[in-house]
């Protein structure tokens, strides 16, 4: 059977304001997504600021400083911890530490000489936090201790480099540097140079041993070849005697031996920075440059996420078209209920409730042709009751008494017997309709 469920009845006012709830979604919504976006920008990443020789160290041996003054510079300068960045064209700033694996780091120029310039910033310094020894110093303090060769750097059989390492800590004097220019001082007697005959100066120390230059290939570089003194690189002649054309298409590699030229401890001096600036602007080419310090070979690496995609393009569309989405379910969802409802009876009491059960019976099964001849009977039987017919006559007897009945009211209007006869005739629900209403109509006029 069918039945018509009552309306739900409201259980009273919303206990809730609807602006304090509408806040508070809104407030937690905006803390969510800006969650979701630290996280894929690396925000949440551990801090980098350990005293070691890197871009994220505000130590002595760090390169803090330098980046910040870069950025000031106008360049554009980002703290790499991502596999797929070190291939981008900007400069590319490798500053690996004492301990590093040195094939991976030639693996990581090899794979750079067509994509864009690098600079390869050698360790020197053995470091120690200086919490170690002075408790109220901060964070990313270091100790200098002496100095030590990277041994990785065996491994970068390619550019047949090796470092030397000379002075005396006792030692008074500052050593002084020439290059780009300018003269100057190092912070320290000690010092670190190349070896090399295939790097071309571009800084020298008192002694004309190259503190840094640039690998010397069959790149052309006329910019660096000027300020080295060097010829650019014509055709030559290899081992086995075949001609060598300059290749155009390769980046240059710049080699700093002396890291104290770019440390945070070398650019304590105004002359040191002035010549470090002008030094990255010969590397990258251009001024405004693209800068990319490396922290993954300092153990800073941080693997691609699918939070890191959804905030990059081009997956950034698809992003915030979602979030778009998820405001606009969020505000139909509240402006589409409102205060809470109690569930009323399935069945309700009443005429009214049953008469409904009982058309939606008729309507469910599809027999509604079948309502016109029962409602046709039941009309002309109230009729003659009315009318004071005798009980129990033909029901063509009845109709007829009641068409002459009538047609004393009024004979213009369809007689009762042939409206009825439609009633009974009637298939479609309007027909149906319009029958029994004509029925109707005439069962008031009679019984006025």
């Amino acid at each position: 059977m069918s039945t018509a469920a009552s309306p739900a009845i409201a259980a009273g006012a919303n206990p809730f304001n609807p602006k304090v709830v509408f806040g508070m979604v809104v407030f937690g919504f905006a803390v969510f997504v800006a969650l979701l976006w630290m996280i894929g920008a690396g925000m949440t990443d551990r801090s980098a600021n350990n005293g070691e020789a890197h871009v994220g160290s505000k130590g002595l041996t760090g390169y803090a400083a330098l980046a910040g003054i870069l950025e000031k510079q106008g360049n554009t300068v980002r703290r790499v911890r991502t596999q797929p960045l070190l291939k981008d064209p900007g400069l590319l700033v490798l500053t690996p530490p004492l301990y590093a694996d040195g094939k991976e780091i030639a693996k990581i120029i090899a794979d750079r000489r067509y994509i864009g310039p690098t600079m390869l910033i050698l360790p020197k310094w053995e470091s120690y936090p200086a919490s170690a020894i002075e408790a109220e110093s901060k964070e990313g303090w270091v100790l200098i201790g002496g100095m030590q060769k990277p041994e990785w750097i065996k491994d970068l059989e390619t550019y047949k480099i090796d470092t030397e390492q000379t002075g005396d800590e006792k030692d008074k004097r500052h050593i002084g540097w020439t290059g780009l220019g300018r003269t100057g001082f190092l912070p320290d007697p000690r010092k670190q140079v190349v070896v090399s005959q295939f790097v071309a100066p571009l800084i020298k120390d008192d002694a004309g041993n190259t503190l840094a230059g640039y690998w010397s290939d069959y790149g052309v570089y006329p910019e660096l070849a000027e300020k080295a003194g060097w010829a650019v690189t014509e055709t030559g002649t290899d081992d086995n005697g075949d001609t060598i054309e300059p290749d155009k298409g390769l980046h240059p590699l710049i080699i700093v031996a002396e890291p104290d030229l770019l440390d945070n401890w070398g650019t304590s001096d105004e002359g040191r920075t002035r010549e470090a600036l002008q030094l990255f602007r010969l590397a990258a080419g251009h001024d405004h440059a693209t800068i990319n310090f490396d922290l993954t070979l300092n153990g800073f690496k941080r693997s691609a996420n699918l939070l890191t995609l959804a905030f990059k393009p081009p997956f950034l569309a698809a992003t915030l078209c979602l979030l778009i989405a998820a405001l606009v379910a969020g505000w139909r969802a509240f402006l589409r209920f409102g205060p809470a409802l109690a569930e009323g009876r399935v069945i309700a009491f009443g005429k009214t409730a049953l008469v409904a059960n009982s058309a939606g019976l008729v309507r469910r099964s599809g027999r509604l042709h079948l309502l016109g001849a029962p409602y046709a009977a039941l009309l002309r039987e109230r009729l003659a009751q009315r009318l004071a017919l005798p009980r129990g006559a033909d029901p063509a007897v009845t109709e007829a008494a009641i068409d002459r009945a009538q047609a004393a009211r009024d004979s213009q209007s369809k007689p009762f017997s042939r409206v009825a006869a439609d009633l009974r005739a009637a298939r479609k629900p309007t027909d149906l309709l319009r029958a029994g209403q004509a029925l109707k109509a005439i069962e008031r006029m009679l019984t006025r």
